[in-house]
C-alpha cells in the first residue's frame, strides 16, 4: 500500500471475532439476568413463549398467523403456545370485529405491566442502539446477526 492509500475505517475480521468472542458471553449472560417477574413465574415460560411475548410488547395484539410469520414459525406452532397461555390467563384472544373469522391474540390485562416492564427493556435498548444507525447499517447488522445464527446452526 503507498503511503497515500489508507485503510478502510473499521476493524479486520480476526479483531473482530476476537472483539465478538468476548462480548457475546456477556450479552447472554445480561439476558439471562432478565430474571421473570415473580407474578409470572408460575406460568413455565420457556424462551419460545420470550419471542412470542415480545413481538405482542413491541407490535400489540394480532392474529396468529402474523405472529407466525414474525417469529417465523408454522402458524400451528404459534396456536400451540397461544393455546396454552391463554389457559394459563397470560394471553387473551378475541374475535376481530373487522372480520369475524379472524382472532386477535393479546397480552392478558392482568399481566401486561409485568410483561411490559420484563421484556420492555431489551426493546428500548434495541431502539437506542439502532436508532443512530442509518437503514442500511440497520439491515447489515440484522443481517449479520441472522448469518452467525444460521452457521451456528
Amino acid at each position: 500500500m503507498s503511503t497515500n492509500e489508507r485503510e478502510p475505517a473499521g476493524i479486520a475480521v480476526e479483531e473482530g471475532i476476537r472483539s465478538l468472542l468476548l462480548l457475546m458471553p456477556r450479552v447472554v449472560g445480561r439476558a439471562k439476568k432478565m430474571r421473570v417477574p415473580e407474578e409470572l413465574q408460575s406460568f413455565s415460560l420457556a424462551p419460545r413463549h420470550l419471542s412470542l411475548l415480545a413481538n405482542l410488547v413491541f407490535e400489540g395484539p394480532m392474529t396468529v398467523n402474523d405472529l407466525a410469520a414474525r417469529l417465523e414459525v408454522a402458524p400451528t406452532t404459534v396456536s400451540l403456545m397461544v393455546g396454552d397461555l391463554s389457559r394459563q390467563g397470560v394471553l387473551e384472544r378475541h374475535t376481530d370485529e373487522a372480520d369475524r373469522r379472524r382472532t386477535i391474540v393479546g397480552i392478558a390485562a392482568a399481566h401486561e405491566k409485568s410483561v411490559n416492564d420484563w421484556l420492555g427493556g431489551s426493546a428500548r435498548a434495541w431502539r437506542a442502539v439502532l436508532g443512530p444507525l442509518t437503514p442500511e447499517q440497520r439491515q447489515l447488522f440484522v443481517d449479520t446477526l441472522r448469518a452467525y445464527e444460521q452457521e451456528l446452526g
